[in-house]
């Protein structure tokens, strides 16, 4: 049994291909538009691919542990850090191949982090499409059941494997016997008061992810004697519109934008990483900021989904110099127009920029903006796993016939925001899904595999 329509749709699908018969529960009615999957930008990081090949790229699952273990600063857990990159090719060819899904390998542009462009994702690179195609598959198999809304609200030892307590939502409850569980729930960014506990620099911004994601695995899990580990792990946003309340992409960063604050100054390299700059900007006075760019850079972030809701939603401002612009978001003309400047002199290579940002691109009128607020996307903490996703308990030995993948479970990105690279919020959700679906297939055709 699959707890979590999002990521976990993932093991459904394999385990039905593999032989196994499939009940997959979520506890909201409204999961195809509301989980985290559905809210993504589909982005999924797989080294050494055919696309990457195909595209004149030579990548491989140590050039990206390298970087894992440059952006967490060694922090990751490495077991599990190493079987999602040695997954992640064929997770991203299988998509494509058995699956159907129309796999694409943005190259225009470097994701923070990553030394060579390896995140794979969809046309318009929005997650509704990731979960459209995952549902499709879901109704080609005659091996999967689909039940929506029924929580799980406990799992106990069986003869066979596992009992499954449900609950609707008038309360009633239901026990189903499965061989195994893979919980699929997400983290625990919903629930306020374990966020206040565990991430409190960004308890204040806005929450930006699913709203049944609210620590479901961790009482569960916690239950059986679970460990858990990495809860102070999260993925941020620092560019979430905040008039759309949706995200702005970060390609606008990437190929030239600059944040500055209400005073229309910069406070930080922006290309660090969009996860640990939400954090950045909520430090700074009033808690937002505005996201600039230029007529090339507006085309470019066309190609994102979400970027086109921004639009649509009037909330991009546009004009023809700095001194327009800075009278439209509110911000002094000249501090505004000193940080453009001193942009197109770091573009030149003229000057060093003041907080370490690397060459970029000079911004040309007509200039955009868009105000920004903070997020939390995602927590990246949860129940510690090993390499076949299974839950392990405080002894470091695998909790029987219990899995768990996404924020469900322990991730990738070490500690804090700063370890999150693009892409390793659905690695772990489709990765650790893909993996576990394997290992219980083998495991029902040869009990001894359960125990390796």
């Amino acid at each position: 049994m699959v707890a979590g329509a999002g990521g976990g749709l993932i093991a459904a699908i394999r385990g039905a291909q593999l032989g196994l018969d499939v009940l997959v529960v979520d506890s909201d009615a409204d999961f195809r538009r509301g989980n985290n999957t559905s809210m993504s930008t589909a982005m999924i990081p797989g080294p050494g691919s055919r696309f990457q090949a195909a595209a004149g790229i030579t990548d491989s699952p140590e050039l990206f542990l390298a970087d894992v273990d440059r952006k967490t600063g060694g922090t990751a857990d490495r077991r599990i850090a190493a079987a999602l990159a040695q997954v992640g090719a064929e997770l991203v060819e299988w998509l494509a191949d058995d699956v159907g899904l129309p796999i694409e390998l943005p190259t225009d542009f470097d994701y923070p982090g990553h030394a060579v462009p390896r995140v794979h994702s969809l046309p318009g690179r929005h997650g509704s499409a990731l979960l459209g195609h995952l549902l499709d598959a879901v109704d080609r198999s005659a091996r999967i059941d689909l039940l929506a809304p029924a929580r799980l609200v406990g799992v106990a030892p069986a003869p066979e494997g596992r009992t499954a307590v449900l609950e609707n939502p008038a309360g009633q409850r239901e026990e189903i016997t499965a061989r195994a569980v893979l919980l699929a729930t997400n983290g625990y960014g919903a629930d306020r008061e374990l966020v206040a506990a565990h991430l409190p620099e960004i308890a204040d911004a806005h929450y930006h992810g699913g709203e049944h994601s609210r620590g479901d695995a961790l009482r569960i899990g916690g239950e059986l004697g679970a460990a858990t580990g990495f809860l102070d792990a999260y993925q941020g946003h620092a560019a979430l519109s905040a008039a759309a309340r949706t995200l702005v992409t970060w390609t606008a960063v990437m190929h030239g934008g600059a944040v500055v604050d209400s005073g229309g100054t910069r406070f930080g390299d922006e290309t660090t990483g969009y996860s640990e700059y939400a954090a950045v900007l909520a430090g700074r006075p009033g808690g937002r900021g505005w996201l600039v760019f230029d007529e090339r850079i507006d085309g470019l972030c066309r190609a994102f989904g979400d970027y086109r809701d921004v639009l649509a939603a009037g909330a991009v401002r546009r004009a023809d110099d700095p001194a327009g612009l800075a009278e439209l978001i509110g911000a002094p003309a000249a501090a505004l127009e000193r940080e453009l400047a001193d942009l197109a002199d770091v573009a030149a290579g003229t000057r060093a920029d003041r907080f370490g940002r690397a060459a970029t691109t000079a911004l040309h009128p007509p200039y955009h903006a868009v105000e920004i607020v903070p997020a939390l996307f995602h927590t990246q903490g949860g129940l510690l796993v090993d390499e076949h996703a299974r839950v392990l308990d405080t002894a470091g030995e695998p909790v029987p016939g219990l899995y768990a993948s996404g924020g469900a479970a322990a991730g990738i990105s070490g500690r804090g925001a700063a370890g999150y690279l693009a892409g390793n919020g659905l690695l772990p959700a489709l990765g650790l899904a893909y993996l576990a679906a394997g290992h219980l297939a083998r495991s029902t055709r040869n009990p001894s595999e359960g125990a390796r």
